[in-house]
């Protein structure tokens, strides 16, 4: 298949694996930032082919899995309202909160429908004017456009059964927030190709010039990959940290400047929780006051919990995703994994999401769980 296969080349990918043996005087640790790269290494053994001296560190990529404890609990409130449609994507349904999930939610009657698009949760606002439509906004830079352009439609239609709970998340914050961890291990970041194809990677540079750290902007398949872990290690070899693209064939310096327009008009940047990680200032994202009526939050009971976009607690189980997600340790080393804690059964949003680090060691390293 014409610009997948080639991606997927085994001589490529051995030559690639050769020139890195060959690059290498010393060890280096490269994170990648997004979850479907982490797929993409794990599905491929990417990081088995790679020499020993290279460590993989698995980020925070996954936007379903970063989403706090207290705002999944806020849409489970939302749900349970009479009269309410919560929509969002198939990943977030099965998400555990503090006591249940969406799913859960459904069963026992709430208003829960998966949607592949916040325009669909729009339509569906459209055809039942009767009943409030709420859409769980989750995602990177990357599906933001698309959120932004559902509220600016209601706005403009004046569709006043249509809101959206705010889960939005962006990369450069949580990116500056591990560099600046005391116990930082990263020397070098693969940056994420969908999200440099909407936001471009100008504010990289700041991160890179200011912690001295290489990021490539990489793509998704196997010789992707490797061509970003190559130039990444020739920046670390070199001493050099700069902002490069491996991604040129998608990714442009300045992103797609339409989509970051509609952005800016529709929502600013606010404070946000990261499960796993901490409170990262600036990390997240909120209506602009002329659409503010259209936050699902003016619909919760003055007594559903935790404040305001989500500043809850980080975590409402005891396993250690929240290490997994800091790359600290990976999906093998929690003694539940595979066992108490399975897709059908997670004990923690990385075993849930398509970009989980758990769902891919569950899904592709089976085989290490049974062995042990």
């Amino acid at each position: 298949m014409k610009f997948v296969d080639e991606y997927r080349d085994a001589e490529v990918v051995q030559c690639l694996v050769r020139e890195i043996d060959q690059l290498l005087t010393r060890p280096w640790t490269i994170m990648e930032i997004c979850g479907g790269q982490t797929h993409a290494i794990v599905k491929y053994g990417i990081d088995q082919l790679l020499p020993r001296e290279i460590t993989l560190i698995h980020g925070p990529g996954c936007p379903v899995c970063v989403t706090p404890v207290a705002l999944i609990d806020k849409a489970i409130t939302l749900a349970k309202i009479p009269g309410v449609i919560l929509c969002s994507f198939g990943d977030m349904l099965r998400v555990p909160g503090t006591d249940s999930d969406l799913l859960s939610a459904k069963a026992q009657g709430g208003g829960v429908q998966m949607v592949y698009s916040p325009l669909d949760a729009l339509k569906l606002a459209q055809t039942n004017p009767g009943q409030r439509v709420v859409f769980f906004a989750v995602g990177f830079e990357t599906t933001v456009p698309a959120t932004a352009m559902a509220v600016y439609q209601a706005h403009q239609q004046g569709l006043s059964n249509f809101s959206i709970l705010v889960a939005h998340v962006l990369v450069p914050p949580a990116m500056e927030a591990i560099l600046s961890a005391p116990d930082c291990r990263v020397q070098g970041f693969l940056a994420a190709g969908h999200v440099c194809t909407v936001m471009g990677y100008a504010a990289y540079k700041v991160i890179s010039t200011q912690h001295h750290t290489p990021i490539v902007v990489t793509g998704f398949e196997p010789v992707d990959i490797l061509q970003g872990i190559y130039l990444c290690l020739q920046q670390l070899e070199a001493g050099t940290a700069e902002v490069d693209n491996q991604y040129t064939r998608v990714v442009q310096p300045t992103g797609n400047p339409v989509a970051q327009q509609l952005m800016m008009e529709v929502f600013e940047p606010s404070d946000r929780q990261w499960r796993g990680l901490s409170r990262i200032p600036k990390s997240g994202l909120k209506l602009r006051p002329q659409y503010a009526y259209l936050d699902a939050q003016t619909l919760l009971p003055a007594n559903s919990g935790a404040s305001a976009h989500g500043l809850g607690s980080a975590s409402g189980t005891d396993c250690i995703s929240g290490q997994i997600l800091q790359g600290v340790l990976k999906p093998l080393d929690c003694p539940a994994f595979g066992r108490q804690c399975i897709p059908e059964h997670p004990l923690g949003a990385p075993m849930v999401s398509s970009e989980g680090a758990c769902a891919a060691y569950y899904r592709y390293r089976q085989f290490a769980v049974e062995a042990s």
